[in-house]
């Protein structure tokens, strides 16, 4: 028997423990209900010799009453320290699975330092910051390079239709009856005049 508890694991020998101790719990659980029934019908025994005179009697069975509350009170102590066993067992279960897990993962970072090689994954981590760099240049390059294709495919017709459409807003046109000075220049001398005053001035060209 001790050849082949010796076998089993502590996990096992826990299990096993825990379960004959929650077992003698039970049984402690029902003397105590039995002592207990039996402390009920003293008392009532009790009562009834007193009420008949019989003292003797009463004294007996006190004493049988007192020595059945001494037995639930012992009950009662080895039931904690039972619990108390069976609480320090649990501990030493979490404790030994928290050991059992940490040394796993242990031996998964000692198998992991062995088969990386430092030099070389210095090497790759400077191969890699060399590669980045030219990778953030290239998208440099190409970022102006498309910045400069955009800035020439369609921008004349862009521009024109800009103009085009502030030279409306101020009366002129774009197709020949521009001043000289340019689009700008004429631009600020007619948007300072009042509105009424060009109107005006329309009308009175009209009549000539």
């Amino acid at each position: 028997m001790g050849a082949q508890n010796s076998k089993l694991t502590l996990q096992e020998q826990m299990r096993i423990n825990k379960r004959a101790i929650n077992k003698a719990i039970r049984e402690l659980d029902r003397e105590k209900q039995q002592l207990s029934m039996q402390e009920k019908k003293l008392i009532a025994e009790i009562k009834t010799m007193a009420k008949k005179g019989q003292m003797n009697s009463c004294k007996i069975l006190a004493k049988d009453l007192v020595r059945t509350r001494k037995h639930q009170q012992k009950f009662m102590e080895m039931r904690c320290q039972l619990q108390g066993v069976n609480l320090r067992m649990q501990t030493m279960k979490s404790t030994e699975s928290m050991s059992s897990a940490m040394k796993g993962v242990t031996q998964v970072m000692v198998r992991m330092n062995k088969q990386m090689d430092i030099p070389q994954l210095n090497e790759i981590m400077k191969e890699f910051m060399k590669e980045n760099e030219r990778m953030d240049m290239l998208q440099e390059v190409m970022a102006d390079t498309v910045d400069d294709a955009m800035d020439e495919v369609g921008d004349d017709e862009e521009e024109d239709a800009i103009v085009s459409q502030v030279l409306a807003e101020i009366g002129l046109d774009l197709g020949g009856n521009v001043p000289e000075g340019g689009p700008v220049a004429q631009a600020a001398p007619v948007q300072e005049a009042p509105l009424e005053e060009d109107l005006e001035s329309r009308l009175n060209a009209l009549k000539r």
